[in-house]
């Protein structure tokens, strides 16, 4: 497993966007960082398209130091730190996975996609939306 250099990435970005790091860095905002990820998002779209595997750990790479760039600005806040949000994906998706962590059955695509809209409707009624 890559904790690791995933540990390793998160401090990082601590080190740029702390005294002595990069102010380049340190300027960006959640709204600013919004523009990157969205941009590295479509950029790791064009490199699965191009069927590259090089490109598109590359542009994987690059989108998930976006995620931590945001989350630190995020932990700065004392809002979440990335914990937080590996946490609230790790969460999410067992729960959305019924059929492989709890009781549900489910043997085809749309079996799976049925489970995943039902949790999600929940998801959203439990937040009031």
């Amino acid at each position: 497993m890559p904790g690791e250099a995933f540990r390793e990435l998160v401090l990082i970005m601590a080190r740029l966007r702390g005294p002595g790091g990069c102010p380049w860095d340190r300027e960006q905002t959640m709204k600013d960082l919004a523009r990157y990820i969205r941009e590295e998002a479509d950029e790791v779209a064009k490199a699965v398209e191009e069927g590259d595997p090089a490109h598109v750990r590359e542009e994987l790479g690059d989108l998930l130091f976006n995620v931590i760039h945001a989350a630190r600005i995020t932990e700065e806040s004392g809002a979440f730190d990335i914990g937080k949000v590996i946490e609230g994906a790790r969460d999410k998706i067992v729960r959305r996975h019924p059929h492989v962590f709890g009781d549900a059955k489910a043997t085809t695509t749309e079996e799976v996609l049925a489970h995943w809209e039902r949790v999600k409707a929940e998801e959203k009624r439990a937040r009031g939306k």
